[in-house]
């Protein structure tokens, strides 16, 4: 390790400036007593000199701490750096498009204190006194904190700013019962949660009052987030996805900045005694129930610091236990709310978040799986084994749709397999066409629920199936994926991320299959834009509704992600899940691109797709445009990030 990596004291533990104050100030007490002409000997001869001496001292010491902090600079700080730290021309710009909002809505900002150390209690309010837009309240209440410097300092701001509001509670109620509290002190529009000892960026409100003006009916208003240290510096972004109905089952992915119409939040019931450590999620689920989709909007920007780490437990770290009880009866209720039936419980791999187990209907619906194929029976004989053999779902029938195979051992397979009464051959003749192939499979399939498999897929859990389907038969989802790995155990396929090489591509590939992933996307089931159609599970209607796939434009490439756009623009959800896992040997019967035709072909399909879904393709509402679509970087950040700041429009 260099001397650039240590601090001033460690790269003088002898304390050499300390010597050099303790000099000075012997010099200067010898001064006081010595006589007039060895005072000006002092001050002329050896003051400058020692001066100089400790100033290049103080300079070369800086220069050091200089260099360490650059080498310590992580990704993220220099992302801060250059992205998301304002100018005075930001801010200059920010206050001129305050000026020009046709609404100015007030936002109660409301604050449960309690024991809150003063000097961060302090920063807290300051961070909402420095805020841009001028619109807003803070309601604050000391829940009844034995130290008195609490009141004191609301007393304190209260007086300098008549925008703050405060209260203290006779007796100690938790966060809940002191959040609801705060509640009956706000008169804004608008609710924002903040807990005491966190920042607020000084243009969080304003970005909030800009999309509110975009559109007066939301209801549900959420944030990127990240942390900050004891020094305040920030690390660990969280950018979110667009409101994801089966990502929340997970985890409070809402957080902060959460913000809420007061009307909603007040019909909701408030925060409920009881869930506390975990109020807030229950308050997102209960508001999030109580209004719709549409109303939920996603501010894809860090507007909220939480802080971490500075030496006093919060209260969801004391009592974890506890919160993670509250998590999984707010979850629990928020099921049974919308008539799902489902078990919840600890996450195996992260144990402090949340899996949902479903099941399907009984008695159980028909599955037909199809499998294209054009020989490779010792590919083909492995899936259809697993399908028929390791799968426990008890409904399904398998159409292996046959492109003129010409193998003997291809034959031998059919007929071995034609044994078993679940087991169709049908047969298609003519230029291979993946989206022709199925569509023909569609339309003779028996079963009300349609799975789409490659022939190179082989089965690792048995449950697979009935995990996917107890998905894909709720009312408002479309297509389900699998979680798909290579051979060797990486991820192959983690849900379809859009934009990516100029169309699309798998989220996570060459993940560890028990590797977290970002903030858990490996290992939690969540909405995503689309789905490979090497393991997909859609009902039939769902399938004739949108069209099928496309037979005309994208006869190999892309037809599995058109087929989920198409079902997103009917206002389906597509689902990935982590919890049906198979092995997947890519392209092994298909081969690669590697023709002048095949190439060409391809070409057409990438335009196909990027004419057709430009405006999709731009944003993928279940990434993040401050994440990158570069191919090597999945959940890497962006540089420069694809969002346009509201106030450079």
């Amino acid at each position: 390790m260099s001397n650039a990596d240590h601090d001033a004291t460690e790269l003088y533990p002898d304390g050499v400036l300390s010597r050099f104050q303790r000099t000075e100030d012997f010099i200067k007490r010898l001064g006081r007593d010595l006589p007039a002409p060895a005072k000006l000997f002092l001050k002329s001869a050896i003051g400058p000199w020692y001066r100089l001496a400790k100033l290049q001292l103080q300079r070369l010491i800086s220069s050091m701490t200089t260099r360490r902090d650059i080498a310590r600079e992580t990704l993220y700080d220099r992302w801060v750096r250059e992205f998301d730290t304002l100018t005075d021309k930001d801010r200059q710009l920010i206050r001129a498009h305050i000026n020009r909002l046709g609404d100015k809505p007030l936002i109660s900002i409301i604050m449960p204190a309690y024991e809150t150390p003063a000097w961060l209690l302090e920063r807290s309010i300051d961070s909402v006194r420095a805020q841009l837009y001028p619109n807003w309240e803070l309601c604050v209440v000391d829940d009844a904190s034995p130290s008195p410097h609490v009141a004191e300092i609301l007393a304190c701001a209260s007086k300098k700013d008549p925008r703050i509001k405060w209260t203290r509670r006779a007796t100690n109620g938790h966060i809940s019962a002191a959040s609801n509290s705060a509640l009956e002190l706000a008169s804004g529009e608008f609710v924002a949660l903040m807990d005491h000892d966190d920042l607020l960026p000084e243009h969080s409100l304003y970005q909030v009052a800009v999309s509110l003006n975009e559109n007066p009916s939301l209801d549900i208003i959420y944030s990127d987030e990240d942390q900050i240290d004891q020094t305040e510096r920030r690390m660990m972004p969280y950018f979110k996805t667009d409101w994801n109905p089966e990502l929340i089952l997970a985890h409070n992915m809402i957080s902060h900045l959460g913000i809420y119409r007061r009307t909603l939040l007040e019909r909701a019931g408030g925060f409920r005694e009881g869930f506390e450590g975990s109020q807030d999620y229950d308050v997102s689920l209960r508001c999030a129930d109580a209004t719709t989709p549409d109303r939920i909007h996603h501010i894809p920007a860090i507007l909220y610091h939480w802080r971490r780490k500075y030496g006093v437990a919060s209260f969801s770290e004391s009592n974890i236990e506890q919160c993670s009880e509250a998590a999984l009866r707010a979850v629990s209720e928020h099921l049974k709310r919308n008539n799902e039936v489902a078990t919840v419980a600890p996450d195996t791999n992260l144990p402090h978040w949340i899996r949902v187990r479903r099941s399907p209907p009984q008695p159980a619906p028909l599955v037909s799986l199809i499998v294209p194929t054009r020989d490779q029976a010792k590919l083909l004989a492995m899936c259809a084994e697993g399908i028929l053999h390791r799968t426990d779902y008890p409904a399904l029938e398998l159409l292996i749709v046959d492109h003129e195979s010409i193998s003997p051992d291809t034959q031998r397979l059919f007929a071995e397999l034609q044994r078993d009464s679940r087991v169709r051959i049908l047969r298609f003749e003519g230029p291979f066409n993946y989206s022709a192939i199925n569509n023909m499979a569609v339309r003779s399939a028996h079963g009300s629920i349609i799975g789409l498999v490659n022939n190179d897929i082989d089965v690792i859990n048995p449950d697979w199936l009935s995990e996917m389907v107890s998905i894909a038969v709720l009312r408002n989802v479309g297509a389900v994926g699998a979680k798909l790995l290579y051979p060797d155990g990486r991820l192959q396929h983690g849900g379809v991320v859009l934009g990516v090489g100029g169309v699309a591509n798998h989220f996570n590939v060459g993940l560890g299959r028990d590797e977290v992933g970002y903030f858990g996307r490996n290992l939690l089931a969540s909405d995503v834009s689309a789905v490979t159609g090497a393991c997909l599970v859609v009902r039939k209607s769902v399938f004739e509704e949108v069209g099928g796939l496309n037979e005309e434009d994208l006869p190999v490439a892309f037809n599995d992600v058109d087929l989920c756009l198409k079902i997103l623009a009917k206002g389906y959800r597509n689902v990935w899940t982590p919890h049906a896992e198979l092995y997947h040997h890519e392209s092994a019967s298909r081969g690669a691109e590697d023709t002048s035709a095949k190439k060409a072909r391809f070409r057409r399909e990438v335009h196909y797709m990027q004419r057709t879904w430009s405006a999709t393709l731009a944003h993928d509402r279940f990434y993040n445009d401050n994440l990158t679509i570069a191919m090597a970087t999945p959940f890497g950040l962006a540089f420069p990030p694809r969002r346009r700041k509201p106030w450079m429009n």
